[in-house]
């Protein structure tokens, strides 16, 4: 019992520490508001999330803000390495902590709306999704007690300010060289948490990072568009080649888990199904063109409907919510690559001789047992004794050569 208590003694004089580097995403998401109920339940003294990011989704952003305006913890949201950014969607959660830092060479700012929630809109529409971010951001600047003004010129200026610009003008309340400055600095502050008010003492408490769980790092890893992207190709392609080859199980299988987590991250990604319905039927190309004579039509298909479906799968002006030029361009190639080298297997295969069956004797050599000739004989080929005919004499001994099988006698020449 008493080591219990000495537990959640220390437990709650603890310091946690998360970090959000990358794009904002349901992993972000999940990660943040996972990270946020851990420190409520024991009670720590605050929760410091490390950011930098580009950038992301707008409901992720939203789900990352509202859990923070409800924790029962102190959020310090800290821009940081040096070099870090908090961009777009991450000006909002920065604006949303209970207190606000950087490291020094770290910037915040251009939050306009167009890479957040990576849909396409007109101009009527865009203008409702910005007037919206302003007002949701400056209802967290009036709640923080930061700049507002700023904040509505991040949005329809995508202005954008350093980390000494940001402390001067009431963006952020501190710059900390590193973790441990931040520590310094933070202690002694009063924070309002709900309707009570919590002061910091955070210079000498100990420190406890909090990772990604393995479900986290996989959703992170989904939710990239290059690797759903990839799954959704792979998924396509192993399931064809375990209908065409009933038996071979390892491309279904693979297949079948890749086409399940790949339609898995398109639920978690802004996704053209256009796109999608392109990529699709550029696979049905590529199949057909091994069946179908096409002179090459069906695969100038099927590369035009898979580099347009794919710049198109995914809705977003930005880069890191679309898939890579190069990521398109090497499947292209492969595809591609694969799909000729199918074709000229099928090409040899047709000019090949059969090497079964009567057809397949054409071409072999063998001894004459008898005096052959027009009116026939008896020779040894392939293993097999063969009634045979000669348009010359051949005399027994003599090794021939099958040049034709006509039904079950076999045209025969010496073979000199």
């Amino acid at each position: 019992m008493i080591f219990l208590f000495i537990t959640l003694l220390l437990q709650a004089n603890e310091v946690y520490v998360g970090e959000l580097s990358g794009v904002i995403s349901p992993a972000s998401s999940a990660y943040i508001l996972r990270a946020i109920s851990f420190s409520e339940e024991n009670d720590a003294i605050c929760l410091i999330l490390k950011l930098d990011t580009p950038g992301g989704l707008d409901e992720s952003m939203r789900e990352i803000t509202k859990r923070i305006l409800n924790s029962e913890v102190p959020v310090v949201v800290y821009v940081a390495p040096k070099g870090a950014r908090a961009a777009s969607a991450g000006v909002f959660i920065l604006y949303s902590s209970h207190i606000a830092a950087m490291a020094p060479g770290t910037n915040v700012g251009a939050a306009h709306p167009v890479g957040m929630g990576g849909e396409k809109v007109d101009t009527v529409m865009a203008q409702k999704v910005t007037n919206d971010a302003v007002a949701y951001l400056k209802s967290l600047a009036k709640a923080r007690n930061r700049n507002e003004s700023w904040a509505e010129k991040a949005i329809r200026e995508s202005a954008s300010i350093d980390d000494e610009t940001a402390q001067k003008i009431g963006v952020c309340e501190i710059i900390a060289e590193n973790e441990q400055d931040l520590l310094n600095k933070l202690d002694g502050r009063e924070v309002k948490i709900q309707d009570r008010i919590k002061k910091l003492a955070t210079k000498s408490a100990p420190v406890k990072k909090l990772s990604m769980t393995l479900r986290e790092k996989l959703l992170l890893i989904l939710t990239n568009p290059n690797i759903a992207y990839i799954l959704l190709l792979l998924g396509i392609y192993g399931l064809f080649f375990e209908l065409q080859n009933p038996g071979m199980i390892f491309p279904g299988v693979v297949g079948g888990i890749c086409l399940i987590l790949g339609f898995y991250a398109l639920h978690l990604l802004p996704v053209n199904y256009a796109g999608l319905a392109l990529i699709i039927l550029s696979a049905i190309f590529f199949i057909l063109e091994i069946y179908v004579t096409s002179h090459g039509i069906l695969t100038v298909g099927g590369v035009i409907s898979l580099i347009v479906g794919s710049l198109i799968l995914f809705e977003s002006d930005v880069p890191f919510l679309r898939v890579s030029w190069e990521v398109i361009m090497l499947v292209t190639i492969i595809i591609v690559a694969f799909v000729v080298f199918l074709l000229t297997l099928g090409i040899k295969a047709q000019f090949k001789r059969p090497v079964s069956g009567k057809e397949g004797l054409v071409g072999e050599t063998g001894t004459a047992k008898t005096d052959i000739d027009s009116s026939g004989g008896t020779v040894f080929v392939h293993g097999e004794y063969w009634n045979a005919i000669s348009d010359s004499p051949i005399k027994r001994g003599k090794t021939v050569r099958v040049v034709e099988a006509k039904g079950i006698i076999l045209k025969v020449e010496e073979n000199l």
